[in-house]
């Protein structure tokens, strides 16, 4: 079939690589210069599948409100009014439950362990090089209530056979020699292995050339204002360069998403929850981390990315605004300061935010549209650059007429629906449940 794929953002072309490794003829489409502009830019880098959780979990609503009001706080959010924010928030509110959560977190981690392994086999198949790492991943406890807490996610892991840690202060040094200085601060940790890290970037850079190799067409500095529907199919999608039709259409557009699919009755809850960066040159080699250290106190991710350490974190509620703020970013400098002091050159540190694309089960949206030939791979909040390459995969397999090669009935649209919002809505001449 031809295929459009509107998003070249990491989940965009993995889904395209893939696709066209299944045969497809491939277009891509980005309003973007080149791939890997936006969120995919400067995230954590941290690949993370033992870690992938739904931020609304037991205890959430409460620490939520302590943590605004914290220095360094993980969680902000603006007052203005706004009835998606206040809708979404609502939805991950009744989704801090027990039984909710193990259930979110359950397929997070299944579709996030079988993207780590989609991408060690792409890999091994093409060579490709990101400043990639495999030395798993460190969350750090500062207290002994945080290594209590913990006790839930283990069961998870111990559920799903996620092989991991548990460290005490000492073994977090072992684990990670940049902490000797900061040991006095530290109660404990959870190490999974098998975690790995990586730049997005450079990753989604190369995979775009390597697809492009195999046949992909990729449009950049192309808009795209909608898509036009007939006789209950997508026909072709309006763009700033005309018309571009194809057999089907995949949304991959991150927080964008929802704006394209509206009109079709297609109610996605998606927000985009900003997060920030800074990229710090290391100095010194011996007071950097080898290689993700997740600071549970402050929810901030410090990763090594080759000779840089990215400094990733918090939540902030607040629309599409894209505005940097210093206050943030001396959070995430205090966080790498704290645990590895003097390892990198703060004075050169780039400052980056991106809006993470959320869904308030922490779950993406990945698979079939109520829309027969309209496709779907969003949603993925933190988790984006985690879940990538398996995302992709089960996305081209769904297109390709295929049984994915992990159970993806629960990741998709068709959630939604069952949450018992039935019945029927007109959009451009395409009738679709609600």
């Amino acid at each position: 079939m031809k295929v459009v794929v509107l998003g070249a953002g990491v989940i965009g072309v993995t889904s395209a690589w893939y696709l066209a490794r299944a045969g497809h003829e491939v277009t891509v489409i980005d309003r973007q210069p080149a791939p890997a502009l936006e969120t995919s830019f400067a995230n954590a880098g941290e690949i993370s599948p033992g870690y992938a959780s739904p931020w609304a979990a037991p205890g959430i609503p409460v620490k939520a409100i302590k943590w605004m009001f914290q220095e360094h706080a993980p969680l902000i959010v603006q007052p203005r009014p706004d009835w998606a924010k206040i809708s979404w928030m609502a939805r991950m509110l009744m989704n801090c439950t027990a039984s909710a959560y193990a259930v979110n977190k359950s397929r997070m981690v299944r579709l996030a362990e079988y993207s780590r392994d989609c991408l060690m086999e792409l890999r091994a198949e093409t060579g490709i090089s990101y400043d990639e790492r495999t030395q798993g991943t460190l969350q750090l406890f500062r207290t002994e209530k945080q290594v209590a807490a913990a006790e839930k996610d283990i069961a998870v892991l111990k559920a799903d056979s996620v092989p991991f840690e548990v460290l005490d202060a000492d073994q977090c040094v072992a684990a990670e020699p940049g902490l000797a200085a900061a040991k006095h601060k530290l109660a404990g940790g959870l190490r999974l292995p098998g975690d790995e890290t990586g730049d997005c970037f450079k990753f989604t850079q190369s995979l775009s050339q390597m697809a492009e190799a195999q046949g992909v067409t990729f449009r950049y500095g192309v808009g795209i204002d909608g898509l036009e529907a007939e006789g209950g199919r997508i026909v072709a999608a309006r763009t700033s360069a005309g018309r571009v039709t194809a057999d089907a259409f995949v949304v991959a557009l991150g927080s964008y998403s929802p704006m394209l699919v509206a009109r079709f009755g297609i109610k996605l809850p998606v927000y985009p929850v900003k997060g920030y960066s800074i990229t710090v040159p290391i100095v010194d080699e011996g007071r950097a981390p080898v290689s993700t250290v997740m600071d549970e106190t402050h929810k901030i991710a410090i990763t090594r990315l080759g000779d840089r350490i990215r400094v990733g974190g918090m939540a902030e509620i607040a629309g599409f605004d894209m505005s940097l703020k210093a206050k943030r970013q001396a959070t995430l400098t205090h966080s790498v300061e704290d645990l590895f002091g003097g390892a990198g050159d703060q004075s050169q540190a780039s400052f980056w935010c991106g809006l993470r694309p959320m869904t308030p089960d922490g779950t993406p949206v990945v698979g079939r549209s109520p829309i027969e030939n309209l496709f779907l791979n969003t949603g993925h909040g933190t988790l984006g650059w985690t879940m990538a390459a398996g995302s992709g995969r089960v996305l081209a397999d769904i297109v390709s007429g295929r049984r994915a090669e992990i159970e993806a009935s629960d990741l998709g649209y068709a959630r939604y629906l069952r949450e018992g919002r039935k019945g029927t809505r007109q959009g451009s001449g395409v009738a679709v449940p609600a």
